[in-house]
């Protein structure tokens, strides 16, 4: 029997990496199973035609590694003097995929992460508290607790009749020439759909875009898993009236025959309750999901969001299985929709504040912390440092807070606490606690950011009120876990919290409090 590790991490993509580099760091005794050949192989196939969508500003005119990560989208957080950084592997904005293989292979290599290529993850088991992952040849690996860091492999596939005729994303074929004056239908409206859309807007006779909702944009939610700019052509062909269309409704039923595809579609916003179209070709992109066919069912995860995603605690449990955690893509479970957990530049962090759990569970060692002295103008200055250098709070808006706790002659500084884990620990309790995060204002996504008539809050006058839509920091005090009082700092076009409009309305609000 195979000895039993503290840790098995299944998936050596981005998050599997990391947390690998993390563990062996701590000088825990783990092992990530990857059933490629190598390290991020999710990126050998997707996106399908080669060209990601998460940012990659090489050139930003700062020295500091930290306020880089700011716009660098794609590195692994990397600790020492030397970090290997993407950005060192293209200047382009949207990179090739395969310069992303090629940075996550050397950052394997350089971190010698632990890793069991070839091995495909059959069946998931657990007895005495500890899970036991078998192997399709057979072969078996033990530990303590188990991080499924798989992403989401299984296609989505929403309960429509006829939709096992169609073509998936994953797996259709490229080519666009293929396409050429057909009828094509995409269903979906996320980025996979309009990327599709996008490849073949030139050689389509008519292109259609469905989905039941309308399309959500990127620049305007801030969440980036809505339509970018760059996958949008198809969009802007549609409002030029270029035979191409977006359709708001919900597909009923799906049938082939010699002439094609026939799709009865029920319009949400138009006089037609039901209208059937023939297209020539339907795609569906229409997401993916986390696969749990693999786990026993006593150890198998709840899931949520219509069982898309394994339901999870605020330290990345399963809310059903101890032991099993999360990291990576599928834990924007926590955050749907709403910050980055989906996305590299998210979890990157979630998967640090991961470490810090398992750590502070399982190993006796607290969450890192810093002494401040209880003074206002030092309490300030902890503050403003960090809120004008730090990465995660940046990338991670709402969602990852740093923690100051205020006790007696001394305060104790926190970086990158789950907001919502710290209501479930000890900090949560503390007689003065400031909660402090980067956030935008109330109802942000319902700002057209293109609409240079809305009044916008003056950067140069304090505005405690929250009126400020943009991204800023917001200091909430709490007191035995109760909210007492928030302050808002001035929104900035910078995204520099250092003037003395920030410096002085802060300094009152902790005179105030304290």
């Amino acid at each position: 029997m195979a000895d039993v590790l503290d840790y098995l991490v299944v998936g050596a993509g981005p998050a599997g990496l990391q947390l690998g580099r993390q563990l062996g760091g701590a000088g825990r005794s783990y092992l990530v199973l990857e059933r490629g050949s190598v390290p991020a192989a999710f990126f050998t196939r997707f996106p399908r035609h080669r060209t990601l969508i998460s940012v990659n500003k090489k050139y930003t005119g700062w020295t500091d590694p930290e306020l880089n990560l700011r716009v660098d989208w794609n590195s692994l957080l990397d600790d020492g003097p030397d970090p290997l950084v993407f950005t060192d592997y293209s200047a382009e904005m949207f990179p090739p995929a395969e310069a992303f293989l090629s940075y996550t292979a050397d950052y394997a290599a350089k971190h010698d992460v632990k890793i069991r290529y070839d091995t495909e993850v059959a069946r998931i088991s657990r007895a005495d508290d500890v899970f036991t992952v078998t192997a399709g040849d057979g072969e078996k690996f033990r530990a303590r607790r188990l991080i499924m860091a798989t992403g989401v492999t299984k296609p989505y596939v929403p309960d429509v009749p006829g939709m096992e005729l169609v073509d998936q994303y994953a797996d259709y074929d490229t080519d666009p020439e293929q396409f050429i004056n057909q009828r094509v239908l995409v269903l979906g409206k996320g980025n996979s759909a309009f990327e599709t859309a996008d490849s073949i807007n030139a050689f389509a006779a008519v292109l259609h875009v469905a989905g039941p909702r309308p399309v959500k944009l990127a620049w305007r939610t801030h969440f980036v898993g809505h339509l970018r700019a760059f996958n949008a052509g198809v969009l802007d062909m549609y409002q030029l009236k270029l035979q191409h269309a977006i359709l708001d409704g919900d597909v009923r039923e799906i049938t082939k025959d010699d002439d094609g595809y026939h799709v009865k579609f029920a319009f949400a916003r138009a006089n037609e309750l039901v209208k059937e179209i023939r297209y020539d070709r339907v795609i569906a992109a229409t997401g993916f999901r986390f696969d749990a066919s693999m786990f026993d069912e006593g150890c198998r995860p709840e899931m949520a969001i219509n069982d898309r995603f394994p339901a999870q605690t605020s330290s990345w449990e399963s809310v059903n299985v101890p032991g099993l955690y999360f990291a990576g893509t599928i834990t924007q479970a926590r955050d749907f929709k709403k910050a980055t957990s989906a996305f590299i530049h998210g979890y990157r962090y979630g998967v640090r504040a991961l470490s810090k759990v398992l750590d502070e569970r399982y190993h006796d060692t607290e969450w890192p912390s810093t002494a401040v002295a209880n003074k206002t103008p030092e309490l300030v200055d902890a503050v403003i440092q960090r809120i004008n250098r730090t990465s995660a709070l940046y990338q991670q808006f709402g969602f990852l807070a740093d923690v100051l706790v205020v006790d007696g002659d001394q305060a104790r500084y926190y970086e990158e606490v789950p907001v919502d884990r710290f209501k479930d620990t000890a900090l949560g309790e503390s007689a003065n606690a400031f909660v402090i995060t980067l956030d935008y204002g109330p109802d942000h996504d319902k700002i057209d950011p293109f609409d240079f008539t809305v009044t916008r809050a003056s950067q140069d006058v304090a505005n405690d009120s929250g009126e400020g839509h943009y991204l800023h920091p917001i200091v909430r005090h709490y007191q035995g876990g109760e909210l007492v009082a928030t302050h808002h700092v001035t929104e900035n076009l910078e995204n520099e919290w250092n003037r003395p409009v920030h410096v002085d309305a802060l300094t009152a609000f902790f005179t105030k409090q304290l």
